[in-house]
């Protein structure tokens, strides 16, 4: 009977183990202390070493020294297209002003900032915010179009203050950061590299009402969205490299790239703008372009560099010197120089009354020339200082048209309408290209006029003809008209 008892005893005692195993194990209905949870791996996957260390820190104290140093900016402006919300009152008057922000940068302890033209632009207020939460009623002190650069003024003092640093010497595939207050989230921080430099041909800023616009961006990929605008893009020693200005989308936010002024031309404008309330830029007054592979050949260049000047400005700096349509820029001040926006950037620098030294190419001789810059008229109007209107000089040729296949064109002699709406005596005027031809592919169109072949005067299609067979397999440089009296030179591809 003991031994029943016992066997009994030591079976409950083996069901109860058994039953509390399971308990715990199978339904976790008892908890591991707190002190005994480890969650995760013991050791990182990586062991970074003193290089990747390092790297990573430079982002981090970038972003908190620079950071209180950029502001957020929000302003009233007047609009011209007002708009309503979506239960539309006829009765009720619709706004004539809207909110929008920006970003701006200290430049100065006293309260100078930088930001874009077009943050501030027709503001009716302006208002800082600053990282330690203080908010500042903002007065414009100027803006400048051309550049997309304003200065704003705080009433405060002990500000810190940015470092800008030098633009120049940035190099494509170098990080960036960007800081500024996009979207309204203040205070955010995005870094990328330069993927671009001296981008320009935006048309950003050149635009029907500011055709001398200065477009030489600073191209990165680290994320700008709108707020960004007026931020501040630097490199990894914190300094100030450019002035976040637009972003290229079809969509109105971020897809990939963004742009920003060097701040080589901010710092030049904001002097300017803080001394005189206004810029005083310097002008050389020529139109020009870049030399494509076609030009050159046609000119004797050994190689596509440089612009080649289209036509004077009547009155303008160059128009005084001995500098010539055709002639070919290569240097400005010892730069070279392969961009108009290059050249636009350079002189942007420069107040008017400032000399420039001018390295051209013309008819195979490298010339050096001076050009003391010369303030742009308001209402200066860019036309050709040559080919004044001498109708009635010779009798009207007879209406001819020739065709030319291997250049992809026709052409024919100009009418006694032709002289008269174009202003001049003699040349041919385009009749017909060919899709895909050599003169489509360098920008030639019907109703052009060919005033200059091998810059010669052209007078009838008969000597254009001859002049292109004797440029069989090299080039030949045209120069055309068009009716609002813009001249250019061209260098046409002349196929054997």
């Amino acid at each position: 009977m003991k031994s029943k008892s016992l066997l009994g005893a030591i079976i409950l005692i083996i069901v109860g183990i058994v039953f509390g195993a399971v308990l715990v194990s199978g339904f976790g209905l008892v908890r591991p202390g707190f002190a005994d949870i480890k969650l995760g791996a013991s050791m990182p996957p990586v062991d970074l070493n003193a290089d990747a260390t390092s790297f990573s820190k430079a982002f981090i104290e970038v972003a908190k020294d620079v950071t209180p140093e950029v502001v957020q900016i929000t302003v009233v402006a007047k609009t011209d297209n007002p708009r309503g919300n979506f239960f539309f009152n006829p009765f009720q008057e619709m706004p004539k002003e809207e909110e929008g922000s920006g970003s701006g940068i200290i430049i100065t302890s006293d309260g100078y900032i930088v930001t874009n033209n077009h943050v501030v632009n027709k503001a009716t207020s302006v208002k800082v915010g600053l990282s330690d939460n203080r908010t500042f009623v903002a007065k414009v002190i100027g803006t400048d179009p051309l550049t997309d650069i304003a200065v704003i003024k705080i009433n405060a003092h002990d500000l810190p203050v940015a470092y800008l640093g030098d633009s120049d010497s940035l190099k494509v595939g170098q990080w960036v950061m960007a800081i500024g207050n996009p979207l309204g989230f203040t205070s955010t921080v995005t870094a990328g590299i330069v993927s671009a430099l001296g981008r320009g041909s935006l048309n950003l800023i050149n635009n029907n009402e500011n055709r001398y616009g200065v477009e030489d961006f600073i191209q990165t990929d680290a994320v700008i969205n709108p707020g960004n605008s007026g931020g501040a893009l630097v490199d990894l020693s914190g300094a100030v490299i450019g002035v976040n200005a637009a972003i290229a989308t079809p969509t109105g936010s971020y897809i990939g790239y963004g742009f920003a002024i060097p701040i080589s031309l901010v710092k030049s404008v904001t002097k300017q703008l803080i001394a005189y309330g206004k810029i005083t830029r310097g002008y050389i007054g020529v139109q020009i372009n870049p030399v494509d592979d076609a030009t050159a050949k046609a000119i004797g260049l050994d190689k596509p560099h440089g612009v080649i000047i289209q036509d004077l400005v009547p009155g303008g700096a160059a128009s005084k010197e001995d500098i010539k349509p055709g002639d070919v820029i290569l240097k400005i001040d010892d730069r070279p120089i392969n961009q108009a926006n290059e050249l636009q950037s350079y002189v942007a620098t420069k107040s008017a009354g400032a000399v420039v030294d001018l390295t051209i190419y013309r008819n195979g001789k490298v010339l050096d020339r001076k050009v003391t810059l010369k303030e742009r008229a308001e209402d200066s109007k860019t036309e050709a200082v040559s080919d004044n209107d001498e109708s009635g000089n010779e009798n009207e040729l007879k209406s001819s048209s020739v065709k030319l296949d291997n250049v992809g064109m026709s052409v024919k002699n100009l009418s006694k309408q032709d002289r008269t709406d174009f202003k001049i005596s003699e040349g041919i005027m385009i009749d017909d290209v060919t899709q895909y031809g050599e003169a489509m592919n360098q920008g030639l169109g019907k109703g052009l006029v060919i005033t200059e072949a091998d810059r010669q005067p052209v007078k009838d299609v008969n000597q254009f003809t001859k002049i292109i067979a004797a440029k069989k397999g090299s080039a030949v440089l045209l120069k055309v008209k068009d009716k609002e009296g813009n001249s250019r030179f061209i260098g046409l591809e002349v196929p054997e």
